[in-house]
């Protein structure tokens, strides 16, 4: 829906003047002014942007790589993708606790482990 005066325009003259309209021009000329937005090195995103095109930073993070996601020009949140994530996180089977142990100098030798008695204590059922 169309406010302001009625007029009729062409299909091609309305296509045109919502264009003019959506566009930000400087007051002495009729060249479009870009959006202030600073340069970032790819793979970095502003979070407003990374909001925005939410679809894109994920193809994004399957094709290139992990993306950085920045706010007031700091990196918040690194996206990755879930494989990688998984192999980051690792699995708690204490395997590297074992691995560790076993490449350890000292696994050859004999501990001779006393436990002191353990006091017991009387229970009646």
């Amino acid at each position: 829906m169309i406010y302001g005066p009625i007029f009729t325009l062409s299909r091609t003259d309305h296509c045109a003047n919502l264009v003019s309209m959506t566009r930000n021009y400087e007051s002495s000329g009729s060249k479009p002014v870009k959006p202030q937005t600073s340069k970032l090195p790819p793979g970095h995103w502003l979070l407003q942007d990374a909001k925005a095109r939410f679809s894109e930073l994920v193809r994004k993070v399957r094709s290139e790589g992990p993306q950085h996601v920045t706010v007031h020009g700091r990196d918040e949140v690194v996206v990755i993708a879930a494989e990688e994530f998984r192999r980051l996180q690792g699995s708690p089977t204490g395997r590297a606790l074992i691995d560790a142990l076993q490449s350890s100098p000292y696994r050859d030798i004999d501990l001779e482990l006393e436990r002191a008695p353990m006091p017991v204590r009387d229970v009646t059922l």
